[in-house]
């Protein structure tokens, strides 16, 4: 038994007859924007603030080491190393 042709459709003639736009719709809207008031920005900042705090380690070993390898050293402790050492205490309490 051969089929010859369906009735009532014709699926090639379908598909060669659609037209293709080539150009996209264009959109008529405006751009998207987004605005962030300045009480927003100043939290964001506050919290990335304490996001930096609670990771930084509370005492830096790395220094701690370093000075006591300082002092340890003989030739390191002299007048000028004790009189900078002063004159900074002095300047951090307002002397």
């Amino acid at each position: 038994m051969m089929i010859e042709k369906l009735v009532g459709t014709t699926p090639i003639n379908n598909v060669q007859n659609t037209k293709r736009t080539s150009n996209a719709a264009k959109s008529t809207f405006g751009e998207d924007s987004v605005s962030i008031s300045k009480e927003a920005l100043a939290k964001a900042d506050e919290y990335y603030l304490n996001q930096v705090a609670a990771e930084t380690p509370d005492v830096r070993a790395d220094r701690v080491a370093e000075v006591k390898a300082k002092i340890q050293d003989p030739n390191y402790l002299n007048s000028a190393v004790i009189a900078s050492a002063a004159d900074k205490i002095m300047e951090s309490f307002g002397l």
